[in-house]
């Protein structure tokens, strides 16, 4: 909407309009600099504010997050037990203040940006519909995993489908040769390392279900899913700025551009805004939970927005807690599966530390300080060829 009223007023002013020359100050709006610290802004205060409304209105419901037994976790569960009751689907406040934000701040009709957002609102029902079971069902089993599998692939399926079809998203450039969505790229390389043609299409919905529940697997304390979702989605706000402005890309920084990339900003930076005033609430010891109404729909438009600015590579390194605990979840699935042994005393990971003798706020701002460290290892990687 903000980016519409500065067509008009551009408009006018190039007619010499008074009312225009009045309001001079409209230019600003065409800026993604000043879009973008709105909409940070905007989702900000709407859950920093909205927030306590929302819970009191998730409490009357009676949507408490339901927590698994004693006979299924042991210890975990004298540790944990307070937390029975906390209202989940908490994602609503995330998911609607960035869809509030992108319509008013950003250009809703950008290819990228228009993926990303029905990426996270498809994901964040398929996550709604998961929370309402484990509520309804007093249990936390939930929609099964199959079928969670396979409306996560069809999503980042049809995500993908439309990326590689677009005509918008066909036009990067890499050292000013036209490359294609298709090749996949990584900052110490100064080609594409490989063209998947058709096959980026599951790749890329691979990478959608990977990152989606990775943060789905991170959001088991207070916390620590938003804090590291705020780090990463920062650091792919500043790729998508710099992967849209043609000198920074294409003659310094010898990385993909899209002209269309960097309206991601927008989408980013509210997301940004969004995770801060959740964690308003969210922060030890939590008022409400996101849920996988709110993690699944994260965890996939991270991974969109990775995609469109072509530095789905990079997200291993940024989103490195992410990885790091799902990797911990297979590994430990795979040992007791091959040897009938047991890696970690819980999967994922941070459950581990725990059950080691870390205190929950210790788990979450030791791994906050990994998260922000992955993030700035993965932006200093633009400059090193």
């Amino acid at each position: 909407m903000l980016y519409w009223i500065y067509e008009i007023w551009e408009q006018a002013n190039s007619e010499n309009a008074n009312w225009a020359h009045n309001l001079r100050f409209l230019n600003l709006l065409q800026y993604i600099t000043i879009r973008a610290g709105l909409a940070c802004m905007m989702t900000f205060l709407a859950c920093v504010c909205g927030g306590p409304w929302l819970i009191r209105k998730l409490v009357s419901l009676k949507v408490g997050q339901p927590i698994r037994t004693a006979e299924e976790v042991h210890k975990l569960n004298e540790l944990h037990g307070g937390k029975a009751g906390t209202p989940t689907m908490g994602g609503v406040m995330i998911l609607g203040s960035v869809l509030v934000a992108v319509l008013v701040c950003g250009r809703a009709l950008n290819p990228f940006v228009a993926v990303t957002t029905c990426v996270m609102l498809a994901l964040g029902l398929l996550g709604f519909i998961d929370d309402y079971a484990k509520v309804k069902l007093k249990n936390s089993d939930g929609v099964s995993g199959k079928t969670k599998l396979l409306w996560q692939f069809t999503i980042g399926g049809i995500a993908a489908t439309f990326l590689y079809f677009k005509t918008q998203s066909m036009g990067y450039m890499l050292l000013n040769e036209p490359i294609q969505i298709s090749q996949i790229t990584f900052p110490l390389f100064k080609a594409p390392i490989i063209d998947l043609g058709i096959l980026c299409i599951p790749f890329f919905a691979i990478i959608v279900v990977g990152c989606s529940n990775a943060v789905n697997l991170t959001d088991g304390l207070d916390g620590l899913a938003t804090g590291c979702t705020i780090t990463v989605a920062l650091a792919y706000g500043v790729i998508a700025y710099l992967a849209g402005h043609f000198y920074m890309a294409n003659e310094y920084l010898y990385i993909p551009f899209n002209p269309h990339a960097q309206e991601l900003g927008v989408f980013l930076l509210a997301l940004v805004g969004a995770s801060f005033g959740f964690l308003w609430h969210n922060c030890h010891p939590a008022k409400v939970f996101m849920g996988d109404t709110g993690s699944l729909a994260i965890g996939g438009a991270l991974a969109t927005a990775a995609i469109c600015t072509k530095q789905e590579l990079l997200l291993v390194i940024i989103g490195w807690v992410f990885v790091m605990e799902a990797l911990s979840v297979i590994l430990q699935v795979g040992s007791f599966k091959l040897r009938g042994k047991r890696i970690f005393a819980m999967s994922p990971i941070h459950h581990h530390f725990e059950l080691r003798g870390w205190h929950e706020s210790q788990v979450i701002i030791r791994f906050w300080i990994i998260s922000i460290f992955g993030a700035l290892i993965g932006l200093a990687l633009l400059k090193i060829v």
